[in-house]
């Protein structure tokens, strides 16, 4: 799957929150379907989030924070990325890659 893509058809289409904060927020109440988190994500944060929200997927992308930022349009890095609703891409397919 070509992430860059998903992740521009899913902006488009769909509804993606942008930020660890936010990501906390949406898996807290239950409306996070799938974190995207950036290859140089800090590995506490992942491990904090995957202890207190075990049941949300999680992807850890080959990219990196700037890269990731690149891949959705934005003029700023993005370490975490979370999938509230898909729309028209195949997004929510990823599988989960933390243990």
């Amino acid at each position: 799957m070509d992430l860059s893509r998903q992740l521009k058809t899913a902006i488009s289409t769909g509804k993606l929150l942008f930020g660890q904060r936010q990501a906390l927020d949406a898996c807290a109440s239950g409306e996070a379907k799938l974190v995207i988190l950036a290859a140089n994500c800090p590995q506490e944060y992942i491990d904090n989030l995957h202890g207190n929200h075990p049941s949300v997927i999680k992807h850890r992308a080959i990219l990196v924070n700037r890269e990731l930022g690149i891949a959705c349009g934005k003029p700023f890095a993005v370490s975490t990325i979370t999938v509230i609703e898909g729309g028209d891409s195949e997004i929510l397919s990823l599988d989960s890659n933390i243990e």
